[in-house]
């Protein structure tokens, strides 16, 4: 039995070991202090609006969000946009594509259109719980609970890595990202200070507006945290009350013969 025990912990060792050289290799991934981290932590509303117009103006020209329902940007604790804006939004989408070569225009109770084909990247709908930047022990546990997974933070790594420096290979043009595994990426650098505008007048440099795109993707990887989180709080209230409860009805039915002296 003892020979079992010491050689799962020597499996989990060398496991977390190789778990954190993988976090080596894909770069040096900076902790950020979103707001929705923590088990207090909640969706800024209007950071989330600035990220949907960063990927609607810049990345969903090659990724798509297949797995988000368009009509969740109007729920609370997301984006929080009227239904009529949402609407008007989704219209303006591409159309969705029917059998027998028809089309008709995209509804907010569609999703996102998906993009594939030569020169289209990964889809982005789960990319920040996919993609963790926190590895081995250091994303586990307490960590993981009032740091995140650390897929906002890979992301906006990413989109904050490029070095100016590339490579051709194969016909393939690389570019240097000190964040990616490897160090290079065939990804052309897609957002720079002042790559978009913003109507409430935000930073609109490269760490600000990466910052708020990533914030966005976490949201639409998990649109319903905050409503996860909420329960889980109410849950730990209930068995914190229940506890109690247990104890005190514990104290009473026992009290009796405990309070007894026994003799031979």
């Amino acid at each position: 039995m003892f020979r079992k025990i010491i050689l799962a912990a020597t499996s989990a060792l060398a496991l977390s070991g190789a778990a954190m050289a993988a976090g080596t290799e894909a770069g040096h991934i900076e902790d950020i202090d979103f707001s929705f981290e923590g088990p207090f932590g909640k969706f800024d509303e209007f950071q989330l609006q600035r990220g949907l117009q960063v990927y609607t103006e810049v990345c969903s020209a090659c990724h798509g969000m297949k797995f988000v329902p368009i009509r969740t940007l109007a729920d609370e604790g997301g984006p929080a946009l009227p239904p009529d804006q949402v609407r008007a939004y989704a219209a303006n989408l591409d159309d969705v594509e029917l059998p027998g070569g028809e089309s008709r225009p995209r509804e907010w109770t569609d999703k996102f259109p998906a993009r594939s084909g030569l020169g289209m990247g990964p889809d982005l709908s789960l990319m920040a719980k996919a993609r963790a930047g926190f590895h081995g022990p250091y994303g586990t546990g307490i960590n993981q609970l009032t740091k995140g997974i650390g897929g906002p933070e890979y992301i906006h790594a990413i989109l904050t890595g490029y070095t100016g420096e590339t490579k051709e290979e194969a016909g393939t043009t690389f570019y240097e990202n000190h964040a990616f595994p490897g160090g290079w990426i065939s990804m052309p650098p897609p957002l720079s200070d002042d790559s978009v505008t913003f109507a409430d007048g935000s930073p609109t440099t490269l760490d600000a507006i990466s910052t708020d795109v990533s914030a966005f993707l976490m949201w639409s990887a998990e649109p319903k945290l905050m409503a996860r989180k909420q329960a889980g709080f109410v849950a730990v209230i209930f068995l914190i009350g229940l506890s109690v409860l247990l104890y005190l009805t514990n104290k009473k039915l026992w009290a009796k013969v405990k309070g007894k002296e026994f003799t031979a």
